[in-house]
């Protein structure tokens, strides 16, 4: 994307996906990735609803389901995302289980549930850190416990 304008990193994309036969799930995530990494999650949001659709699998499935997520956020549709990445936490785990935490904290902030953020993002730190991992896991988990 460096290398071309926003315009032609779009064409060259949808002339890439176009290779592909028609309606392939990867295709679709890749021309929806191409608008939303140029600053149109409008556009991105049916694509990556369509590439879903048609069976889109494995880590990339995994990263629209974060992208339309993202994308959904930046449009205001807040219910919808966080929803979203709430499945996708209980859906499995791999690599990407950080990435999920962080987006679905970005998405309570503007949701107004900061506090839910906070203990999320502590929570995905906690395992990263050289020392105190048991303190900031504990401190992640007191953030969201009722008062007793």
């Amino acid at each position: 994307m460096d290398q071309h304008g926003e315009e032609d990193f779009v064409a060259l994309m949808d002339k890439l996906a176009a290779e592909l036969p028609a309606g392939d799930p990867i295709g679709l995530y890749e021309r929806g990735g191409a608008r939303d990494s140029t600053g149109h999650p409008d556009q991105a949001v049916a694509l990556y609803r369509e590439a879903l659709a048609a069976g889109l699998e494995g880590l990339r499935r995994r990263q629209a389901v974060i992208q339309l997520a993202s994308s959904l956020r930046n449009l205001g549709e807040l219910a919808e995302s966080v929803e979203l990445l709430t499945a996708e936490l209980a859906a499995g785990s791999d690599e990407l289980d950080d990435a999920v935490r962080g987006f679905l904290a970005l998405a309570l902030v503007d949701a107004g549930r900061e506090r839910e953020a906070v203990s999320l993002a502590l929570g995905a730190l906690a395992p990263h850190l050289p020392r105190y991992q048991r303190s900031m896991a504990n401190y992640a988990r007191i953030l969201v416990e009722p008062e007793s």
